[in-house]
């Protein structure tokens, strides 16, 4: 049970930040089971990117479901925009036109005959006009590369298609926050790094994204902020402070991202690492191998 609330660690630097959604003092239990979340409070800040990582059954499935409305904390509140959202048709709509989740497993999202067809549902479920369905749907094909597979039956995709199809019918609500559950989860090495492409598409197009993950390694490299689900509570911070935390990664049965450690030992050999947690990428580490060793860190 995650029992404090979430905790920015001390070191963190302070600095403005907008919340889009938050949760106050939350709790939630599943019947007949117990509390999985409790007194915590949560923001998904505007314009970053946040990566969730704990073990399973820590809560990140239910706080991802808590933050788009799909289930009601049971004490507490969730805020939009700093209003509390209310669980009628109206607040629910509100909440579910700014925040959409995408399952982790395609095949629990996807449900028309056709590409075209599932992601056009959100929109029309909205009771938008067809021009302006049409033109959602246009837009999510092309954002998620799958323009060319419209007329596709979804039961024809390989995995990687249906996952992009999934968060086109995500994208198309154009929402503020896509909050996305192991999106990286049984792709390929080339699917991964083409959904990755694609996410970064859409955060430059002005969408918050939050993934969980179990891979510290792409939460390091991708996000701008971290949150681990431990027994003693949600911890948040700056992605590269928060990784690099041996007691909290340990909390959360998670190892050190391969480029912290990698920094860890170049700086006990006097070796530059190019950043404070040095390289998150295997091409950041290439360059720093090419570069003239100077025999001193220059962060």
């Amino acid at each position: 049970m995650i029992e404090p609330r979430a905790l920015r660690e001390p070191d963190a630097p302070a600095r403005p930040h907008v919340s889009v959604v938050a949760l106050r003092a939350a709790a939630y239990a599943y019947e007949d089971g117990p509390t999985v979340l409790s007194g915590l409070d949560f923001d998904v800040v505007d314009g970053r990117a946040l990566a969730l990582l704990g073990r399973n059954g820590s809560g990140k499935t239910t706080l991802m479901r808590l933050l788009s409305g799909g289930l009601r904390p049971a004490e507490g509140s969730l805020t939009l925009d700093g209003t509390p959202v209310t669980y009628d048709r109206k607040g629910l709509t509100r909440l579910r036109t700014t925040v959409q989740l995408v399952v982790q497993d395609p095949d629990d999202q996807l449900f028309a005959a056709s590409v075209e067809q599932d992601v056009s549902f959100g929109p029309l479920n909205l009771g938008l006009p067809d021009p302006e369905v049409r033109a959602r749907v246009a837009e999510a094909l092309a954002a998620l590369d799958i323009t060319p597979l419209a007329d596709r039956p979804t039961h024809l995709l390989s995995y990687g298609q249906r996952k992009r199809t999934a968060i086109a019918g995500a994208v198309a609500m154009r929402p503020r926050v896509l909050v996305l559950d192991e999106p990286t989860a049984g792709l390929d090495p080339d699917g991964q790094e083409r959904l990755l492409d694609t996410l970064q598409g859409l955060r430059d197009a002005g969408t918050t994204v939050v993934m969980a993950t179990h891979d510290v390694d792409l939460a390091l490299r991708w996000a701008d902020d971290a949150a681990l689900l431990t027994p003693s509570g949600v911890r948040t911070g700056p992605a590269a402070e928060i990784l690099a935390r041996r007691d909290l990664l340990d909390q959360a049965g998670l190892h050190l991202p391969w480029g912290i450690a990698v920094g860890e030992l170049l700086r006990a050999h006097g070796l530059p690492t190019g950043t404070t947690e040095g390289p998150r990428t295997a091409e950041e580490l290439a360059a720093l191998v090419a570069r003239p060793a100077s025999g001193a860190d220059d962060v």
